[in-house]
């Protein structure tokens, strides 16, 4: 894909590794709405704020019948201590392959600071049908009351 992902776009399937080790991938959700949020890195303020509110809101994605995913380019190990030290409930998964995801979906792109340039990821949600399809897209997510407006749209979908 390697654009912005759009609304009606399927996602492309790539696996990403779960915190543990293990494998997962959009299609594990099929048939089930998901809610995947693209973040920075784990531990830093914006990032643990959100993967929080997530977590915190975690039950009403679930009777709502939305799985939740959050992704970073951050090692398993990395997010095995986030999880723990924030007890997060928002499952998260690595996509630290080279060509993952998030390359694939322009995601993790270049970014400029102080005029230095490098790669990083930017903040993204999109939210998945139960048909694989991109309902709705967040970009350069703001973190405050966003977890709350991803609820509400996965609810109505």
């Amino acid at each position: 894909m390697t654009k912005t992902p759009g609304i009606g776009d399927a996602l492309p399937d790539i696996a990403m590794t779960t915190p543990e080790g293990g494998a997962v991938k959009p299609s594990d959700f099929a048939g089930r709405k998901l809610v995947l949020f693209f973040y920075p890195k784990d531990d830093t303020p914006g990032c643990t704020v959100e993967n929080k509110d997530f977590s915190a809101l975690a039950g009403e994605f679930d009777k709502a019948g939305v799985a939740l995913l959050g992704v970073s380019k951050d090692p398993p190990k990395k997010h095995l201590r986030f999880i723990e030290k924030h007890a997060l409930t928002a499952s998260l998964a690595s996509d630290a392959e080279v060509e993952g995801l998030s390359d694939a979906l322009g995601i993790w792109t270049e970014k400029l600071n102080y005029g230095r340039a490098y790669m990083g990821m930017v903040r993204t949600t999109l939210l998945i049908g139960a048909d694989g399809r991109i309902a709705r897209v967040w970009s350069k997510v703001k973190v405050k009351s966003h977890a709350e407006e991803v609820l509400a749209a996965a609810q109505a979908l």
